[in-house]
């Protein structure tokens, strides 16, 4: 069994730098590189809520769920993704 891929590196500043806050309770939205080159988004699950609204061409199986990353973490992001 393969093991699973561990985390490499924040992808983007940390979210928490300069006092920010974040709007979720455990340090989170954040973005992560994994050992295997896939990434990570940590975010607040609206799944629930989101799921009806999705375009036809969108889907979310029950493996999946939606998360909201909020905008500045990923625009503050962008410079480092490869």
């Amino acid at each position: 069994m393969a093991s699973q891929p561990s985390f490499v590196r924040r992808v983007g500043p940390d979210p928490h730098a300069h006092g920010q806050q974040t709007p979720a309770c455990s340090g989170c939205p954040d973005i992560w590189e994994l050992s295997n080159g896939d990434f990570a988004v940590i975010g607040i699950r609206v799944t629930a809520s989101l799921r009806e609204g999705l375009p036809a061409s969108a889907g979310c199986g029950p493996d999946e769920e939606i998360v909201i990353l909020p905008r500045r973490i990923l625009t503050g992001a962008k410079s480092s993704i490869p």
